[in-house]
């Protein structure tokens, strides 16, 4: 690159030592509101800027992409996730994309452990109770849950969060089931004390807990439809940490209405934040606002790897977190 400093537009507020850092090292364009750019703001940061770093909330598509100007020539994602950017656009056109893998692994399967016990232990149901001052005393039948020792776990993806939710599942005592694209190699499942399920659906049908962690892809959009959803069993729990698209929330909703699944935990929805209204009314329901990778350290750290990826580019260097076209 010549001398002259990068021009840097940031869709979202980001943690404030990532802003600073970024203003030290670039001609960086912050954003004032925590807010979504709208498609105007966004068109014209990608006719202005050399590097765009947005976020999942961004939809950078095809018309968006064919509006850049030719100085755009790197998308910082600010995420591991790039499913909101038409990458093989982008790839055509020689913008290059880069995410944050890895940084909010452990973050995402805590939260998934949460969800669990949150869901199978009741415990929003107990904190509302406990808030609205009617807790009468203690009850030998009040609340009563269910424990999670000796329960199978089916984790449907089983990459670094599949695998972080796997070992802290076999530290609570349960029995780690998976199915993934790829099968893991043996001396990773002997490690994971895991076992392999090559049919989706057998696995399905035989949880009691099934844990969403793959990707949205085209070929995961709806992975868990109604008819998948139909097999699992009445007492089984679904939680999706991943991404909304890979469950059909509308078949979700009536089979948890009509008591056909137990419960289940949602930290991600198919519509963004256009929640299904009816999954508001239910108690067997844990709904949280896209929180799964909300800690100061996880943040942070996916700030240093946005500016590592962007300061490599500026050196000439091909970026550590580059999303190959093989990726794509």
């Amino acid at each position: 690159m010549s001398g002259k400093r990068l021009s840097v537009v940031v869709t979202r507020r980001l943690p404030p030592v990532v802003e600073t850092r970024l203003s030290e090292l670039f001609d960086t364009k912050l954003r004032n509101d925590d807010t979504p750019m709208t498609r105007a703001e966004l068109v014209e940061a990608i006719q202005t800027a050399d590097v765009l770093v947005p976020t999942i909330t961004d939809n950078i598509d095809a018309g968006l992409l064919g509006q850049a100007g030719e100085q755009l020539r790197l998308i910082a994602n600010y995420g591991a996730g790039v499913d909101h950017i038409d990458t093989s656009t982008a790839h055509q056109r020689g913008i290059l994309i880069t995410n944050t893998p890895g940084v909010v692994t452990d973050d995402t399967a805590d939260m998934t452990m949460a969800m669990i016990l949150s869901v199978t232990r009741r415990i929003p149901e107990g904190l509302a109770q406990m808030q609205r001052g009617e807790w009468a005393g203690w009850s030998p039948t009040a609340l009563m849950g269910g424990r999670i020792a000796g329960r199978r776990l089916g984790i449907l993806g089983m990459g670094r969060i599949g695998q972080a939710v796997a070992r802290r599942a076999a530290a609570f005592g349960m029995q780690v089931h998976y199915h993934n694209r790829k099968r893991l190699r043996p001396e990773i499942e002997d490690a994971l004390g895991a076992t392999y399920w090559e049919s989706l659906d057998q696995m399905v049908a035989r949880m009691d807990i099934l844990s969403i962690n793959c990707p949205h892809t085209p070929s995961t959009f709806h992975l868990m439809n109604a008819r998948r959803l139909k097999l699992m069993k009445p007492n089984a729990v679904l939680i999706n940490t991943s991404r909304g698209e890979v469950v059909d929330e509308n078949a979700l909703t009536r089979m948890l209405r009509s008591g056909e699944i137990a419960g289940a935990g949602l930290d991600v929805y198919e519509r963004g934040a256009e929640i299904n209204p009816r999954l508001r009314e239910l108690p067997n329901v844990v709904l949280l606002p896209h929180m799964g990778s909300a800690t100061v350290e996880g943040r942070i750290e996916m700030g240093e790897k946005v500016i590592i990826n962007i300061k490599t580019f500026d050196d000439g260097h091909r970026p550590p977190d580059l999303v190959v076209p093989a990726m794509l």
